[in-house]
């Protein structure tokens, strides 16, 4: 499923001509007086931004495949890898969003007038919107193949063969850019344009911490000791980071607008598909505790006469699912329903996680506060408040399974956000995930295969990627993805 279209950007110059010699010959006849030559960067902006709801917002199917927040009815195309493991193109993350970004860098640093502070913003502020945001999708991709074009790339035809970066070195870039981007942010008014924080660029400080806290875990397995760089960049990011619910982050569309309408109620609703219910292996996780209930559920699931019902992950034969199994509830496929991109409930079980590791203080004690407020922070996200669900059986905080329960419940509460779902299971190996019965592999992916056209468009740097890599496998470990 293809909810987002990648959008091109608007040609510069470049006009095709035959039978004459001389273009003055023609005069104006030629030029379409409605378009703009050279866009705005706060229209380059909004279009970037429009164009990555797929990185957390599961509608690029192959996420909620690999995490297994969701089961296919019908049709059986993604839950048995197959996608995954034959290729899937990272292109047109490339074309756009990622060069409108490059772009309205390039045109602040330039002087464009395409990018007057009076109509877009200031300079500081345009440059770390761009900065911060092009960082956030090199970071989702990474994450996705391993190693993937980045110095060398968004250079159009002066490198149409660019070199891929080992991961290691994009997240140490990445981390710099997010740094350098939040530093540069004024006093000097809000970015235009902006459709995900309304160019408020407190919240744009608040984007940049949060993610530097989630890559620094991300290392744990790298860098796990109280005192190396995992741990270093965690502690520096957490003075900044998402502070409350008020303060999430997330992706808002727009009831009554057909171009920007909530996913899943494009799928359900307009396109009257309803390819996808709640997976088995979701419900279960959710009903795992003493009351056999999480006050979540009835918002994830639409709840039918026998309530939320699940569909076996991975099934090998079709089925309808409609009055049969429990679609994507009403609170999240609405057409206005937001995407959740970072919330206050992944903040606190990240440092629920770093106080048991020993990266903050307070060891399991605070590891349990930080869990138990996590929990509450997810019910509250999800309008189902209840105090005494964090005291059930099964979900009360043990530092036997201190580990474990962070991240059953960090996977719980990040429901449809597929690829963040799946990189921590990766890094975690929580909860316990397995292939479904039609799976053409023995195991879930550990990345995404390269798309087939790096090996014949950019073939030498291609076999150097796997080379520094490993085989261009879904069984190998991206660098972060420690056994």
């Amino acid at each position: 499923m293809r909810i987002f279209k990648y959008l091109s950007l608007i040609a510069i110059g470049g006009v095709v001509m035959s039978s004459c010699s001389k273009l003055e010959d023609f005069g104006d006849m030629n030029v379409n007086p409605t378009v703009v030559a050279v866009p705005t960067t706060r229209a380059l902006l909004t279009n970037a931004e429009q164009n990555i709801p797929g990185l957390f917002s599961g509608s690029d199917i192959n996420s909620v495949m690999l995490a297994q927040y969701l089961s296919e009815g019908p049709y059986l195309t993604n839950s048995n890898y197959a996608p995954i493991n034959t290729g899937i193109a990272y292109g047109g993350f490339y074309t756009s969003p990622l060069i409108q970004l490059k772009t309205i860098i390039d045109y602040n640093n330039s002087g464009s007038v395409s990018a007057a502070p009076g109509a877009n913003g200031s300079k500081n502020n345009q440059l770390a919107v761009a900065r911060i945001l092009k960082a956030f999708i090199f970071w989702k991709l990474t994450d996705r193949w391993g190693d993937l074009p980045y110095e060398e790339s968004l250079q159009g035809n002066a490198n149409i063969t660019p070199s891929f970066q080992k991961q290691e070195l994009i997240y140490k870039d990445i981390f710099k850019e997010l740094k350098e981007a939040a530093a540069q942010i004024d006093n000097a008014g809000n970015v235009t344009g902006d459709i995900i924080l309304n160019g408020d660029m407190a919240a744009w400080k608040r984007f940049a911490a949060t993610q530097r806290l989630i890559m620094a875990l991300r290392m744990s397995k790298v860098y796990p000791g109280a005192s190396e760089l995992a741990a270093q960049e965690f502690n520096a990011a957490l003075p900044d980071v998402i502070g409350s619910n008020a303060q999430n982050i997330t992706y808002k569309y727009i009831a009554g607008d057909p171009n920007n309408y909530n996913p899943w109620y494009s799928n359900y609703t307009v396109s009257n598909r309803n390819d996808y219910a709640i997976s088995t292996t979701l419900v279960n996780i959710m009903k795992n505790n003493g009351s056999g209930t999480d006050p979540r559920l009835p918002k994830y699931g639409e709840v039918l006469a026998g309530g939320v019902v699940g569909l076996q992950y991975g099934r090998t034969t079709a089925i309808n699912i409609p009055n049969a199994f429990s679609r994507v509830g009403d609170a999240y496929r609405t057409q206005s329903a937001p995407s959740p991109i970072f919330t206050y409930a992944q903040v606190l079980f990240a440092k629920a996680e770093a106080a048991k590791r020993g990266w903050i203080a307070g060891g399991d004690a605070s590891a349990a506060t930080y869990y138990n407020d996590g929990i509450d922070a997810s019910l509250a996200q999800n309008g189902v408040a209840d105090a005494t669900f964090k005291t059930q059986t099964g979900i009360v905080y043990n530092p036997l399974t201190g580990y474990e329960q962070i991240a059953t419940q960090r996977y719980v509460a990040t429901y449809l956000d597929g690829f963040e779902g799946w990189a921590e299971w990766r890094r975690t190996g929580y909860p316990t995930l397995a292939p479904g019965p039609n799976s053409t592999l023995p195991a879930i992916p550990r990345r995404i295969v390269y798309p087939a056209s790096d090996k014949t468009t950019n073939k030498v740097n291609y076999d150097k990627a796997v080379a520094q890599q490993g085989p261009d496998s879904p069984a190998t470990r991206v660098w972060w993805d420690k056994p």
